[in-house]
């Protein structure tokens, strides 16, 4: 019988991947890197046409927005619809993003999964369906108002729309869509706006409904009100601007960054246009009235690395993963920190060292590329005990013919070790390149020389009157997994206070945009007077 206790040489090699993986993660390594992080982002901002892109987005809410608006959210899997009605900072509510229902009223919320042939079809035809969605929502809303109402909603509903795909835009209700990727066939530039109002129109008239949908086919020949596209904005920036919209008032609070973490990684952030790129100016309509504008910062795609090659901080698979991706080269950030990406590190990490025996085989389901999702780690090999991973890893992946059960407890707890690695590095890698970029915008500050008395894992004293800056995030692995959220805070926490004495009165604080890609939208559609 083969034995179960793993060699001197396998827990040799297991240990030294736990260490090529979190060794840098200390205070001292990583305020270097975030100091490195910002000098890299302040470069790109300046000298990159294809980072630090700027947004139509010159003003930010001021939390005295008010409105019925009808917002959608585009994402890669789903489609969401629903009316946000804005009641002001006038309205209740304490302002400290914690209870932003308070004055954000949600209605005839709906959510459609985008089925795989819908992706493949043409653009016409999804966005039909689209449109068929919009026109359910916006009849029930038609049908729940006050009966004997001639138009309730009135002649005309204003749209945002969250679109979590490449576009170009100059301005807010504007946008060229790019080849989308994820799984989309659509490959030409097409205008987002009126291939949305083109699949809607139908339903403004007595016309029999002629979509190709279900949805469709039901819709009564009542015409509906008509549309018209006020704002359009991608994830990042909606979660940016639906928090920052509750947060407005609150004293000594305000939101200073936007942040997705889910499948991708990306980070929005107000900067100053004279930090930018020129040619970045002709993206805006007025860029001699602009002072800062939201960025998008596109802070995954090749050359916001550099940092990470500098500090050797990349491991071997690493390089074997970014080498076999889709896009080799193209955002070596978001493979080593991002959802789609983690569970497919730590399968590598795991064929390379775990410990081998004479007549057993690594099971054969387990070396397929991305073979091992994230969303198993996230919900199985970070929260059960270990014999319930066992046997989940066992039905997963099974031993190989006729050999034994391969899942040992030694080979669970090596699985559980990895995947822990790799979380908590993502985790700190965030948290630097955030500290990075609130640097990078002057928001806080990271000493260029660290003195080793200021390092310390508890950092100094807060001072009282805090100045609390938020990071408004989303994302599934950031709010899913198991301490990947505490980590990233705990992380920020000691590079703010440890960076620089003139942070002794701020506080950089991560906070949910709880369903910032409909809600944002809706912001950003109620900001039309002070955006233009």
């Amino acid at each position: 019988m083969a034995s179960h206790t793993p060699s001197t040489e396998g827990c040799d090699a297991a240990a030294d991947a736990i260490r090529a993986l979190t060794s840098f993660i200390n205070t001292s390594t990583l305020l270097d890197l975030a100091h490195r992080f910002s000098a890299t982002y302040s470069d790109l901002a300046r000298t990159s046409t294809d980072h630090f892109l700027v947004t139509p987005v010159t003003a930010l809410p001021t939390g005295k927005e008010k409105g019925k608006f009808l917002s959608i959210d585009v994402g890669g899997t789903n489609l969401r619809v629903g009316f946000i009605e804005l009641l002001s900072s006038d309205g209740p509510g304490n302002g400290d993003g914690r209870n932003a229902f308070a004055r954000i009223k949600r209605s005839h919320d709906r959510d459609w999964p985008i089925g795989d042939h819908l992706k493949m079809d043409q653009a016409e035809d999804l966005f039909s369906w689209i449109a068929d969605c919009i026109a359910e929502v916006v009849r029930a809303a038609v049908e729940e108002s006050v009966k004997g109402s001639e138009k309730p909603l009135g002649d005309e509903i204003l749209l945002g729309i969250t679109f979590s795909f490449p576009m170009a835009q100059t301005h807010l209700s504007e946008a060229t869509l790019l080849p989308m990727g994820k799984g989309f066939a659509i490959t030409s530039d097409l205008n987002l706006g009126k291939m949305l109002l083109a699949g809607y129109e139908r339903h403004c008239t007595n016309s029999p409904a002629n979509g190709h949908s279900d949805l469709s086919r039901k819709q009564s020949l009542e015409p509906l009100p008509r549309i018209r596209v006020a704002a359009i904005t991608n994830d990042t920036v909606a979660t940016f601007a639906s928090l920052a919209y509750v947060v407005k008032t609150a004293p000594n609070s305000r939101v200073a960054m936007g942040l997705i973490v889910g499948t991708g990684t990306n980070a929005t952030v107000p900067m100053e246009l004279k930090n930018l790129h020129p040619a970045k100016r002709k993206d805006l309509p007025n860029p001699d009235a602009v002072e800062t504008v939201v960025i998008n910062t596109e802070w995954t795609i090749r050359g916001t690395d550099k940092p990470l090659i500098d500090l050797n901080i990349k491991t071997p698979w690493d390089f074997t993963l970014d080498a076999n991706s889709d896009a080799p080269g193209f955002q070596p950030f978001e493979y080593m920190t991002a959802g789609r990406y983690l569970g497919e590190i730590v399968r590598l990490v795991f064929l390379d060292v775990a410990p081998q025996e004479p007549g057993v085989d690594t099971p054969s389901s387990l070396q397929s590329k991305n073979a091992l999702p994230t969303r198993f780690l996230s919900e199985v090999v970070a929260r059960m005990h270990q014999d319930e991973i066992a046997k989940e890893l066992e039905t997963r992946y099974p031993a190989t013919g006729w050999q034994s059960a391969y899942w040992t407890p030694a080979r669970v707890e090596l699985l559980q070790s990895i995947a822990n690695a790799v979380q908590l590095r993502s985790s700190a890698l965030i948290a630097a390149a955030c500290i990075g970029l609130l640097d990078c915008v002057q928001d806080v500050t990271i000493d260029k020389v660290i003195e080793s008395k200021q390092i310390s894992g508890k950092g100094r004293t807060i001072q009282p009157n805090v100045e609390e800056l938020v990071i408004a995030y989303a994302g599934g692995t950031i709010s899913q997994y198991p301490r990947w959220l505490e980590t990233c805070q705990t992380w920020i926490d000691i590079l703010v206070q440890n960076g620089s004495e003139a942070n002794a009165s701020k506080r950089v604080v991560l906070r949910e945009a709880l369903d910032g890609g409909i809600i944002g939208a809706g912001v950003l559609a109620g900001m039309t007077d002070e955006i233009r």
